[in-house]
């Protein structure tokens, strides 16, 4: 029995000098995979790599937009965990370089101008980018008669979109009247994006943010 031991210890000892012995091969061809995927596509890792970090802090609330979260949700009655969602969501809190859509969702907060003047302003049809003159999209008065949720937050006679103040007035004010004021969560998410995978992120994120911040 002694003998069989000392023939699995012997047998363990080589077994594992011979991993070690390919470990410096293993990496010399993972370097070389990747030195080679470098040459023909630069761009692209250059990309990853700028990009790691972004992708590592993406699920963190910038503590910067914290106070205009929670006084804004306050003034609407509802939660500020919701509006930091929709926040990451829209824009990946405004880090979205132009913060102007594909179908011509506007601002911090991705408004159709329809939806931020009012669905019954004239040019308003189809996806709701419509022909809004550019002094009406930010005039209050006109905003009010035509019934849209555009929002002067920060008292200065404009309802900007692009303004960071207007923009979370004019989403709480948008999910507030849409039900979240009155706990209806998930039916506010799908009128602000008629997705049910836009819910779920959205509510992936609300989740996270009050478990995060959870007192």
């Amino acid at each position: 029995m002694k003998k069989k031991k000392k023939k699995t210890k012997k047998f363990g000892i080589l077994k594992l000098l011979f991993l070690l012995t390919l470990l410096p091969a293993m990496l010399v061809s993972v370097t070389l995979v990747i030195l080679v995927y470098y040459v023909f596509n630069p761009e692209t890792v250059m990309t990853a790599l700028k990009e790691t970090p972004n992708l590592i802090r993406e699920m963190d609330v910038p503590e910067e937009y914290i106070p205009l979260y929670k006084e804004t949700a306050e003034e609407y009655g509802i939660p500020w965990t919701l509006l930091a969602a929709h926040h990451r969501v829209e824009t990946r809190f405004s880090t979205m370089d132009p913060l102007l859509s594909p179908v011509g969702a506007e601002g911090h907060m991705q408004f159709m101008p329809c939806t931020f003047v009012g669905w019954s302003h004239p040019t308003c049809s189809g996806l709701g980018q419509g022909e809004i003159p550019e002094d009406e999209k930010t005039d209050p008065e006109v905003i009010a008669a035509y019934g849209g949720y555009g929002t002067d937050g920060n008292g200065d006679g404009i309802a900007d979109p692009y303004d960071m103040t207007d923009a979370m007035h004019s989403a709480a004010n948008y999910l507030s009247k849409n039900g979240a004021a009155d706990g209806e969560l998930e039916k506010a998410i799908f009128q602000y994006n008629h997705s049910d995978e836009y819910v779920e992120d959205i509510l992936h994120y609300y989740n996270l943010y009050n478990e995060q911040f959870a007192e």
